[in-house]
């Protein structure tokens, strides 16, 4: 099968094009293909005649994404719109990566895909505007908490601030699950060779704030956990510029009625990450 993996410089994607290795993968970062450029996601996409589209782009900038909204839907919904396009011009199956933020946290419960998002941010609402752009017969693919060997994301920051300051604080009112990239990519290349339609939650198993994740990543290192301070959202300073559901577990009920298997425990995979990152 030949996959085309925008966004294959970033996080999720380098890890992807290496769990694709039996495929036949274009590899497309942003420098190759900047899909919110239609007439280049149409150029490269019909140029390359893939059989399947992995949509890993995105600007994931939460902050960011509040100071400029134009350049948000750009890259995560119109963006979306040009994948679709292409593909639907060579019969080529999507698969886009989407969000916990698209939900507004109220729930006690965890999410399942079938609950109605509502989403609180710039970039949530954004990503939501993505997913309505992807055709029923190809996948949206909802993650959370991302954390794995490249790019930007919390555990490398937690890891950080371990070796530059004496005590961390992180928050006690949010609420998600991790979600290992190495194991991430094992469901998405499943979702790809299936072809499966429909919206998915993919995320490692187990729940906690994001006080007690720092800790267990602490730990992982080898550090003090007592280094890690609680605080509340409202105390955060500098301020976040985008609100953050207070509750964001995704629940994969998708993967678990379909009898499919799913991540394992973050637990799993954290401590061999954070090893990875130390070494």
């Amino acid at each position: 099968m030949k996959v085309l993996v925008t966004g294959a410089g970033g996080q999720i994607g380098r890890e992807l094009v290496d769990a694709l290795a039996s495929h036949e993968v274009l590899a497309c970062t942003h420098a190759d293909l900047d899909v919110g450029d239609r007439q280049a996601a149409l150029a490269v996409i019909a140029d390359a005649h893939p059989d399947a589209i992995v949509h890993c782009a995105s600007w994931t900038d939460v902050d960011g994404c509040e100071s400029d909204p134009d350049r948000a839907f750009r890259d995560n919904a119109l963006a979306n719109r040009n994948v679709m396009e292409a593909a639907r011009r060579v019969g080529a199956y999507v698969v886009a990566l989407s969000t916990d933020y698209v939900f507004d946290g109220d729930n006690d419960e965890p999410y399942h895909e079938w609950d109605t998002p509502n989403p609180l941010s710039i970039y949530g609402a954004s990503k939501l505007a993505g997913e309505f752009e992807i055709d029923p017969d190809c996948a949206v693919v909802r993650t959370s908490w991302v954390c794995g060997q490249h790019g930007s994301n919390a555990v490398k920051t937690m890891l950080r601030l371990a070796r530059e300051k004496g005590t961390m604080r992180f928050v006690t009112d949010q609420r998600g699950s991790p979600t290992i990239v190495s194991d991430l990519v094992v469901v998405l290349r499943a979702v790809v060779e299936d072809r499966l339609p429909g919206t998915w939650h993919v995320t490692n198993q187990g729940a906690l704030t994001w006080y007690e994740f720092a800790r267990v990543v602490l730990t992982a290192a080898g550090g003090d956990p007592g280094r890690v301070e609680a605080i509340k959202t409202v105390d955060l300073d500098p301020p976040r510029a985008a609100v953050r559901p207070a509750n964001s577990v995704l629940d994969n009920r998708a993967l678990r009625l379909a009898g499919r298997p799913g991540c394992p425990h973050y637990r799993d995979s954290l401590d061999r990450l954070v090893q990875q990152l130390l070494a």
